[in-house]
C-alpha cells in the first residue's frame, strides 16, 4: 500500500468520502424507488440524488447493477443536473436493462422507451418519446423509443421520439438522434447520420 503523506492525502480523503456518499445515496434512492413505485432490482448504485416522478398506471422498472450519477462532481466532465426518470401518461413504461450506467441523464417517457443491457449515457444525455406538449398543434405524435444493447451515448446526446438505435453504435458526444440506425454504426451530428461502420 502507498504511504500516506501529504501528495496522496486529499485523494484518500476524496476516495472515502466518495465511498460514503455512494452508501448514503443508494439507501435514499431504494427509498425513494420504494415511495414512487419504480421496480429497483438489485445491486445499482447512486451517486448523488436521483429523482423519481412515475405517473399512476405506469411503471420503471430498472435492472440489475446499474449506476446513476447524479452529482456534479460524480463523473470528470461534470454533469449540470441530476438523472431524472419520469413517466407522463397512464401505460408509460420505461424499461432499463442491467448494468447501465447514466450521468445527469433525463428520460421523459409518454409511450414506451426500452434500453437494452449495457448501455452507457454520457453528462447531460436526454430521452425522449415526447415532444411534452400534446396541447401545442405543433408537436408531433408519441412514439416509442428502443436502444439495444451495447449502445454508447456521448456527453449532451439527445434521442428523440421513434428512435431505434441497433446494439454496438456509438453516438459522439452533442449529437441529436432523430432517426433510427444500424447496429456497429459511428454517427455523429445534429441531426445525427452516420459516417463509418464499425467492427
Amino acid at each position: 500500500m502507498r504511504k500516506i503523506d501529504r501528495d496522496s492525502l486529499p485523494h484518500l480523503v476524496n476516495v472515502a468520502c466518495r465511498i460514503i456518499s455512494r452508501h448514503y445515496f443508494t439507501l435514499l434512492a431504494k427509498i425513494a424507488a420504494w415511495w414512487w413505485g419504480v421496480d429497483l432490482a438489485g445491486n445499482c448504485t447512486f451517486y448523488g440524488r436521483v429523482r423519481f416522478f412515475r405517473h399512476p398506471r405506469s411503471r420503471i422498472a430498472i435492472g440489475s447493477g446499474c449506476q446513476f450519477r447524479s452529482s456534479p462532481t460524480s463523473n470528470p466532465m461534470g454533469n449540470n443536473r441530476p438523472c431524472i426518470l419520469t413517466t407522463l401518461d397512464d401505460g408509460a413504461e420505461i424499461v432499463i436493462g442491467p448494468n447501465c450506467g447514466f450521468s445527469g441523464t433525463s428520460i421523459v417517457c409518454k409511450e414506451k422507451i426500452t434500453l437494452g443491457k449495457n448501455v452507457r449515457c454520457g453528462p447531460n444525455t436526454t430521452i425522449m418519446d415526447t415532444d411534452g406538449h400534446d396541447d401545442d398543434h405543433r408537436s408531433g405524435t408519441n412514439k416509442p423509443v428502443l436502444i439495444e444493447d451495447g449502445v454508447w451515448l456521448g456527453a449532451n446526446v439527445s434521442v428523440y421520439r421513434g428512435v431505434m438505435i441497433g446494439e454496438n453504435t456509438f453516438i459522439a458526444a452533442s449529437s441529436t438522434v432523430t432517426r433510427s440506425f444500424p447496429g456497429n454504426t459511428f454517427i455523429a451530428g445534429s441531426p445525427a447520420r452516420p459516417y463509418k461502420k464499425m467492427e
